[in-house]
């Protein structure tokens, strides 16, 4: 008797390459789905591959879709949250007074105005409004 020998079959490079480029894609279904396959494969004239081709190009729609609206949400929350919080700090925290000769309103921006606000304030008795009660039921 002779050895039962295992012979490897030899691929050829061109089946090789053409394997590499095209992998294998396999998957199991239910019966709903494999009949609509088959109904749309006839009815169209297409292969599985032109209607996984059609899904994932429906998807990919889908995805870019979402991601743009996604993006789009994200920048307009962005600004309107960097506009709004500008506008509430500008509004807490810079101090501004009118011109005593044109009326238009000038910013404390200098070290120097600042300084002068505060000397002003001290002078004229400005403080916290319970520092000033306590003083007064003393």
């Amino acid at each position: 008797m002779k050895k039962a020998e295992s012979k490897k079959k030899k691929i050829s490079p061109s089946s090789e390459r053409y394997d590499r480029k095209r992998p294998t894609f396999s998957f199991r279904n239910y019966e709903e789905l494999n009949e609509r396959i088959n109904k749309v494969k006839k009815a169209e004239g297409i292969s599985n591959t032109n209607i996984l081709e059609a899904a994932v190009g429906l998807f990919e729609v889908k995805i870019r879709k979402e991601k743009e609206i996604r993006d789009q949400a994200f920048t307009e929350g962005y600004d309107k949250g960097v506009e709004e919080s500008y506008e509430l700090a500008e509004s807490r925290y810079k101090v501004m007074y009118p011109c005593s000769v044109c009326g238009k309103p000038i910013e404390l921006d200098t070290p120097e105005e600042k300084e002068a606000a505060s000397t002003y304030m001290r002078e004229h008795g400005w403080g916290h409004a319970e520092c000033h009660k306590q003083r007064q039921q003393l």
